[in-house]
């Protein structure tokens, strides 16, 4: 079973219950997950990963330990990778969250602290002794976020940002502090072809041996069965609203 990526934003047809992919960005099915859990991560640990170590530099065997990283929607499907992802690489991370089952579930993930994205977010980095952080990763709105980013980041800091603005980002808030700013697009290498595409089957290779291994874990945190038109509608409505913690996948036909 091939553990991959699903696109239909790119590729017509990926709610069919077959599908041709290119092996090049298609790694193995870790064998100790079911097929509903292994299917809640390709797109979220494609995301996290190539948001990490192609985007920031970060150095997934530790160069950075201890070095600080904010991620923006911590709970989210994106967000529950990474955090985990952060904690391999030795980063000390800290992630927003703000209903009790969010801070919650970010902790229980391996955060090392959680932030309230609903109350003012400098001061609550201040009062844990982090008043500029390294690394952040914006998995939530990147106009919302622009300035406090540009606030909080660390001269010669990187952040990078999966959520297309709709407002002109100022980069010149950067300039001072010589920081890097980055997307994410976990389309882009087969969307253009890439020379690197072959980086996704490695990478997903190398995290199914990091689930295997007990090092990482699934984002799947619900199920609805069979699959069907309904539960389809269903499980795009829960996507779409903004409150879903980890990922969701439908079962049985």
């Amino acid at each position: 079973m091939k553990f991959s990526m699903p696109g239909p934003s790119l590729v017509p047809g990926a709610n069919s219950e077959f599908h041709l992919v290119d092996e090049r960005i298609v790694g193995r099915k870790p064998v100790s997950l079911s097929f509903a859990e292994a299917a809640s991560l390709p797109l979220t640990t494609i995301t996290a990963w190539e948001a990490f170590f192609d985007r920031l530099g970060i150095d997934p065997g530790g160069a950075q330990t201890g070095r600080s990283l904010l991620i923006i929607g911590g709970a989210g499907g994106v967000g529950s990778t990474a955090i985990q992802l952060g904690k391999l690489a030795g980063l000390i991370v800290i992630a927003t969250a703000s209903r009790s089952p969010t801070r919650d579930r970010v902790l229980e993930l391996g955060a090392d602290y959680v932030v309230d994205h609903r109350q003012p977010l400098p001061e609550q980095l201040s009062a844990l002794g982090h008043t500029e952080v390294d690394y952040i990763a914006n998995f939530n709105n990147t106009d919302a976020y622009w300035a406090i980013m540009s606030e909080v980041i660390r001269p010669e800091g990187k952040i990078v940002s999966i959520v297309e603005n709709e407002k002109p980002l100022d980069l010149s808030t950067l300039k001072a502090k010589s920081a890097t700013f980055a997307w994410e697009f976990m389309f882009t290498r087969s969307m253009f072809q890439t020379h690197d595409i072959q980086q996704q089957h490695e990478l997903l290779n190398r995290a199914a041996r990091l689930i295997d291994a007990g090092k990482l874990r699934t984002t799947l945190t619900e199920t609805l069965t069979p699959i069907n038109a309904s539960n389809l509608r269903d499980a795009h409505a829960r996507l779409e609203s903004g409150r879903m913690i980890g990922k969701l996948s439908l079962v049985g036909w």
